[in-house]
């Protein structure tokens, strides 16, 4: 198909059908990166919540510099890969403080930036700067694909090499950021992954994918993730209304966010196996009143799944108590700073199927 034929149709479509988003409506590299971080493996429907909180809440980028990494933990709770939040906080200070609150223009300058990769670089280059450089995200390897037939693996190098090529070829000198944003919006919402409405779609006579029924087959995919099983425990120390949490400071997941007490085993064990296998537990079983035990908690992420079940520890007041707690990193918060505090999806499920 002639390139110039492929983008004046996406572009004609784009123009009839395209959603109303905030971030189309601005050349404002802030809000267009912004945008492009938030939605990043995340859905523009659960998406656009979080782009509009964080907007009102950091108008510029040196607004978003100057506040604390706990603050943006928390607008971001809920989105997951939390290294996605700390890398904005990261990338923010490096515009504010060394680049004049200003954002670089040009692909090639973007890319040396935290957390800014090709597509995010691709995607402020052309949406703010009119860059003719193509955005390659998964709708764009789909709709490709599928069109022109491309049976390469989208997860090897040369693969997307391919489709990097092709994407550059196709993209119009003139509109370079409308296209962009028309195969992106084509593949979320009309070549959609599993259904996609090939009976009504502009390119019903040219796709190869259509004409060969393909659909189920491209894009390629062969790397497959393996997924980990994982199991917490939390121990859920009470002291009144007050709960025990601590700030996670590993590597792990949820760095810097606040959990309980964490044992992790290859299975689910019972309070009392716990209690035997641990010092400090079994130091603090003459102090403990009362064990309630939740139901099982399931959270899916790329490469794990997370398995949850929380004991709440009613503990008797006692300084000694106290003392052993504190010095496991632990804190006693009231219901209003637990609430303040960013915390893993997984607790905020728990805690909402609480009295707390």
């Amino acid at each position: 198909m002639d390139n110039k034929k492929f983008a004046k149709k996406l572009i004609t479509w784009y123009n009839m059908h395209k959603r109303e988003l905030p971030w189309r409506d601005t050349t404002d590299p802030y809000k267009i990166w912004l945008s492009e971080i938030i939605l990043q493996q995340t859905r523009v429907v659960q998406g656009l919540p979080y782009y509009n909180r964080f907007v009102e809440h950091f108008e510029k980028i040196d607004e978003l510099a100057a506040a604390n990494e706990q603050e943006i933990l928390r607008l971001w709770q809920g989105l997951g890969y939390y290294s996605r939040a700390r890398n904005l906080h990261k990338c923010a200070k490096i515009v504010a403080e060394n680049l004049g609150g200003k954002f670089p223009f040009g692909y090639k300058n973007l890319l040396k930036l935290p957390g800014i990769g090709k597509y995010t670089a691709a995607a402020i280059a052309s949406f703010a700067f009119k860059e003719r450089v193509a955005v390659i995200d998964g709708n764009v390897y789909r709709v490709l694909a599928r069109v022109y037939g491309i049976s390469d693996d989208i997860s090897s190098g040369t693969g997307q090499r391919r489709f990097e090529e092709l994407a550059n070829e196709l993209i119009p000198e003139d509109q370079p950021d409308v296209y962009n944003q028309a195969i992106m919006e084509f593949g979320a919402t009309h070549c959609t992954p599993k259904s996609p409405a090939c009976a009504e779609c502009i390119f019903n006579i040219e796709c190869h994918a259509r004409i060969h029924d393909l659909q189920k087959e491209l894009p390629v995919k062969l790397g497959k993730v393996k997924v980990k099983n994982r199991y917490f425990h939390y121990i859920v120390f009470k002291r009144g209304n007050d709960m025990a949490m601590k700030q996670r400071q590993d590597n792990d997941i949820w760095r810097g966010l606040y959990d309980y007490m964490l044992y992790e085993h290859d299975e689910f064990r019972d309070f009392d196996q716990l209690v035997n296998n641990d010092k400090f537990l079994s130091d603090l079983a003459p102090y403990i009143k009362e064990v309630e035990v939740s139901a099982d908690y399931k959270h899916v992420l790329t490469h794990r799944r997370l398995h949850a079940r929380f004991f709440t520890v009613d503990l008797e007041r006692h300084e000694e108590v106290l003392s052993k707690i504190s010095r496991q990193g632990l804190q006693f918060f009231d219901h209003d700073d637990i609430h303040e505090l960013p915390k893993p999806v997984l607790v905020s499920r728990y805690l909402n199927d609480t009295i707390f």
